[in-house]
């Protein structure tokens, strides 16, 4: 008989996969655009933040198992601001200023990163039809808006 808990993993390891595609989905555009940070960064990116959610809502679970609760809070929401600061940290190295065209490069893919780690926290939280529907808005940020900006704003300078 298979063990409730080894379900459980399963289950987790599916969500991962989850985080794996979707989060690959932006990466590939991002690729396919030529910058730096592209397909498997950001599968690693929504898959971290799924796991790191998902551990720790495990973890979370443990420690209420085993410690009185007037001992010991718990703040779903610091595992969040840890994902948040983690990408803050990645996305600081994927910004920089061109001096020679004026303007900075990196912040569109710096913005995909944090917006990732978001879907990845969705996908841990179980809510994929809203998963799905931030992969797909992102997407169309990113691939069609680009096309909108070059087409007209291109034009205007």
């Amino acid at each position: 008989m298979v063990d409730l808990l080894h379900l459980e993993d399963l289950y987790i390891l599916i969500q991962a996969a989850l985080a794996l595609l979707f989060g690959g989905l932006i990466g590939w555009e991002r690729e396919h655009s030529g910058k730096w940070a592209g397909l498997r960064t950001h599968m690693l990116i929504c898959f971290s933040a799924t796991m790191i959610v998902r551990v720790g809502l495990l973890l979370i679970d443990y420690v209420d198992k085993r410690v009185a609760f007037d001992i010991l809070r718990n703040d779903p929401i610091r595992i969040i601001e840890a994902i948040i600061s983690g990408i803050a940290f990645l996305g600081a190295g994927t910004v920089f200023r061109d001096p020679d065209a004026e303007r900075m490069r990196g912040l569109t893919t710096a913005a995909s990163m944090l917006a990732v780690a978001s879907i990845g926290i969705a996908i841990a939280v179980e809510r994929y039809a809203l998963a799905l529907g931030m992969t797909l808005l992102v997407l169309f940020v990113l691939h069609v808006m680009d096309r909108f900006e070059q087409r007209w704003f291109d034009k205007a300078r």
